[in-house]
């Protein structure tokens, strides 16, 4: 399984990004080769409109199962879920802990958006 996690950094250590759609990078773990990439997202991070959809895509792309993130607004959970991803909200603060509550099943996933469109 892959997981994406949003986040500013370049490794496990590395803090979650709170936004999903404007998270300056993404870090895909692959929970089976336990190996990562981090994929920049900035062309993402300043968009007037539509980084949560763009975003959405980029994920679905990378062939991401799961989204770690701390928020994630109305469009970007639609075209995600549509898709097949789960998504996983937490404050957890870096990416090391949430990976471990993930496997762990100590973090669920969403049922629905957590903040609105444009946060």
């Amino acid at each position: 399984m892959k997981i994406a996690f949003t986040t500013a950094g370049v490794d496990l250590a590395s803090e979650i990004d709170s936004r999903f759609g404007r998270a300056p990078k993404f870090l895909i773990f692959d929970t089976e080769s336990r190996a990562f990439e981090v994929v920049d997202n900035s062309q993402n991070l300043n968009a007037a409109q539509g980084a949560g959809i763009q975003s959405a895509e980029t994920i679905v792309k990378l062939g991401a199962n799961a989204v770690v993130t701390g928020h994630c607004g109305p469009k970007a959970y639609r075209a995600l879920t549509s898709a097949g991803v789960k998504i996983y909200n937490t404050e957890i603060k870096s990416i090391e802990a949430a990976l471990q509550a993930v496997e762990s099943g100590a973090l669920t996933p969403a049922t629905d958006a957590d903040v609105e469109g444009h946060w």
